[in-house]
Formats: C-alpha cells, sequence, structure tokens
C-alpha cells in the first residue's frame, strides 16, 4: 500500500512511500494479539504481594483453652485463620507473573496491530526531522499540525533522538519509541500511528525475519 510522506509541520512532501503488505496489511491474527498483549501487561505486574500465614502472624502458641468441655469449638492458638488478627490462609505470595511467547508469534501480534492500524487509516508516515534542544512546545505544533493534540499517538523513530524523546516526555497523550523498542500493546494503545521514514526499513526488517 502507498502512503503519502508529510514533513513536520503537516504539509505535504510530493513523495510517497510503499508499506510492506507483509507487514501492513495481513489478516490480523486476533489471537496472536490477545496473548502479546495479555504477555505485555503481565510484565508489569510487581507481583510483591503478601499477606501473612498463620505461621508468620505475631502472637503466642499456647492453647488458649481447654480442648473439652467449653461448649464451642476447640482451638489451639490465637494465630488461628477463624480469629480476629489470625493469619489468613491462601493469602497470595510474592510471584512473577510473566510467561513465554514464541518470537514467531510476538511478530505475528505485531504485523496484526499494523495491519490494523492500517485498516483504520490511522498511520502517518512523516518525514525525519529533529530539534536542536528539548522544547515541548515544539513537539505541540507538530501534533497540532498533524491534527493530533487531542489524541493518543505513538511516533515511531528509526533512532533514539534525545531532543524529540525529552520535548514529548511531559505529554501524556504522546508516546516516542524507536522501532526495537515497539509493542503489540503500545501500538493499538494510540488513536495513531506516526511512523518516520527512518523507521519504516527497520520495522520491515524486524518483522519479515
Amino acid at each position: 500500500m502507498e502512503v503519502k510522506v508529510l514533513d513536520f509541520n503537516g504539509k505535504d512532501t510530493g513523495r510517497k512511500v510503499q508499506l510492506s503488505d507483509s507487514v501492513f496489511a495481513i489478516e490480523p491474527n486476533n489471537h496472536a494479539v490477545y496473548l502479546d498483549v495479555k504477555q505485555y501487561l503481565a510484565n508489569q505486574r510487581q507481583g510483591t504481594h503478601k499477606a501473612k500465614e498463620r505461621a508468620e502472624v505475631t502472637g503466642s502458641t499456647r492453647k488458649i483453652k481447654k480442648q473439652k468441655g467449653t461448649g464451642t469449638a476447640r482451638a489451639g492458638s490465637v494465630k488461628n485463620p477463624l480469629f480476629k488478627g489470625g493469619g489468613t490462609v491462601f493469602g497470595p505470595r510474592p510471584r512473577s507473573y510473566s510467561f513465554k511467547l514464541n518470537k514467531g508469534l510476538k511478530r505475528l501480534a505485531r504485523k496484526s496491530a499494523f495491519s490494523i492500524k492500517a485498516k483504520e487509516s490511522n498511520v502517518i508516515v512523516l518525514e525525519d526531522f529533529n530539534f536542536d534542544v528539548p522544547n515541548t512546545k515544539n513537539f505541540i505544533n507538530v501534533l497540532k499540525a498533524l491534527g493530533l493534540e487531542n489524541k493518543k499517538s505513538l511516533f515511531v523513530l528509526g533512532e533514539s533522538n534525545k531532543n524529540v524523546y525529552l520535548s514529548s516526555r511531559n505529554l501524556k497523550a504522546s508516546n516516542v519509541v524507536t522501532s526495537s523498542e515497539l509493542s503489540t500493546y503500545a501500538i493499538l494503545n494510540a488513536n495513531n500511528l506516526v511512523l518516520l521514514e527512518g523507521s519504516l526499513e527497520l520495522i520491515e526488517e524486524n518483522l519479515s525475519k
């Protein structure tokens, strides 16, 4: 598919680029997308939750009343889970929520995400640009020129650009990543995908393996 190239002022440069059909025009695999997004979100969880069990609660271990003759249930310790202040039964323990996915499936998920965005006409190709110094106002002007000031956007750079990244860091609705940092979640979480020319070849090379 052909897409016109815009400059950072939002104007047509008169050039067009050919996006690879094997990356931007496949039949999306929804299950692959689901698994990749699930893995991404699982990896964000710290898994440091912990509840004290019976053996970890502070308290005496003496038998609090005689075994028989009280008319109530037997009880051996104030740390009994049935008592207030007692231990928790089967409470959460620290654990890792991460799980493994094959590289081929993750590539399929990213290609599916790209294809979904392309089908919705939410992919913009922008010529490479840079700022002399980090300046949030300049980045906001780029967003306004592209009509993205009120939308969630993902800018994909070919290589790391400190000035562009720092200019966007204070804006909650915009995210700047390099092609190697792309994730299926980030692609789908943005309303619009802004691909800089320098990133196209790297994206297609990484996903065509």
